[in-house]
């Protein structure tokens, strides 16, 4: 018993792991963004390599703990978990590899105030510290803590329509730049899809926890 408790264990340090690799991965790729950081940016891209190898490391372990052991309960909702947010988690890290990609692209002077315009910066750390909190939520199995990033989310979906409503207007007054513009709307739903994963993710761990299914149960309290 002691034995399928420790590799349960082995398990979701192997994802808080890579959890810990992503959120690095989404904390650079903000800065190769807002500090103009090619070399940042190139790192990101390299290290996405081992993001990938990550997934199919953990996709493996779980796949075998279930062949293994024929998990039950609250143990094989643990599993089925993990193996989910390992994916999302791998998610996020290409959208962290597709926003380095753009700050190497990105050579456009008038952007900067545009950036700040839009509240990159601000939906950056809105969806950094969701990713954070519900790592913190699992490690804890604490469902109160995890529940509240749904709200989170609510605020990140609000920076990402205003900010789409500042792009159109620029656009505007500034025909020539619409395809970088529109490069740049596409940054940004790359945020607002990575809260939308972090959303998901604490689906997964209040089913883990407290065997309680949120998916399209519409508003979640």
């Amino acid at each position: 018993m002691k034995h399928l408790e420790d590799e349960l264990l082995a398990l979701r340090d192997e994802v808080l792991n890579m959890w810990d690799l992503v959120y690095s991965q989404l904390e650079k790729a903000k800065s190769a963004l807002l500090e103009n950081n090619k070399e940042l940016a190139y790192e990101v891209i390299s290290r996405e390599k081992r993001v990938n190898a990550f997934e199919l490391m953990i996709d493996s372990d779980c796949e075998n703990h279930i062949a293994l052991y024929s998990p039950v309960a609250i143990d094989l909702r643990l599993v089925l978990s993990l193996l989910k947010i390992n994916s999302m988690l791998e998610r996020i890290g290409d959208f962290a590899e597709g926003i380095a990609r753009f700050a190497i692209d990105t050579n456009n002077p008038r952007y900067e105030n545009l950036i700040k315009d839009i509240q990159v910066e601000k939906l950056f750390d809105a969806v950094l510290g969701m990713l954070q909190d519900a790592r913190i939520a699992l490690e804890n199995e604490d469902t109160k803590d995890a529940v509240r990033l749904f709200s989170q989310d609510d605020m990140v979906d609000d920076l990402y329509k205003q900010s789409l409503i500042k792009i159109a207007e620029f656009i505007k007054e500034n025909p020539d730049c619409a395809l970088d513009c529109i490069y740049l709307a596409i940054l940004d739903r790359k945020l607002e899809r990575i809260g939308d994963y972090c959303n998901n993710i604490v689906e997964e761990i209040v089913f883990y926890i407290d065997a309680k299914v949120m998916k399209h149960c519409g508003l979640k309290k």
